[in-house]
């Protein structure tokens, strides 16, 4: 029976509106990893960036857990884009105003899950006691 494993990652302050983030995670949400970097290598948005940083990232931290994992089983079990802090801004307008603005920021949370590699001797050791 073979173990799942989880690693996660918390990306905050990515700058980008969450809605829009959120569309590119969409495109990534319940792949395998692998599937799910080529498809936002080739999405021309500049929040799949951000995404694919946030993947690659939950991604190393699970294969560098020290647990054996296969990468081929690596898939993303949650990703959720959230809104992140607010910073006000203000432009020069006419007549020495000043318009306000808020920049707005996005935080990512990226959990990937992977299933744990299969070692050659207890295969071996299960088809001898059959």
């Amino acid at each position: 029976m073979e173990n799942t494993h989880f690693a996660h990652v918390y990306i905050k302050g990515v700058d980008s509106m969450p809605r829009k983030t959120s569309v590119v995670a969409s495109l990534a949400r319940d792949r395998y990893v692998a599937d799910a970097l080529v498809i936002l290598e080739n999405t021309p948005r500049r929040a799949a960036r951000a995404v694919k940083k946030a993947i690659e990232s939950a991604n190393a931290n699970l294969l560098n857990s020290g647990v054996s994992i296969d990468p081929k089983t690596v898939r993303i079990a949650r990703i959720s884009v959230t809104a992140g802090t607010r910073m006000r801004r203000y432009v020069p307008a006419s007549r020495g105003r000043a318009l306000p603005y808020e920049k707005v920021s996005s935080n990512i949370f990226v959990e990937v899950a992977g299933e744990e590699k299969v070692k050659k001797a207890a295969a071996s050791a299960k088809k001898e006691e059959k």
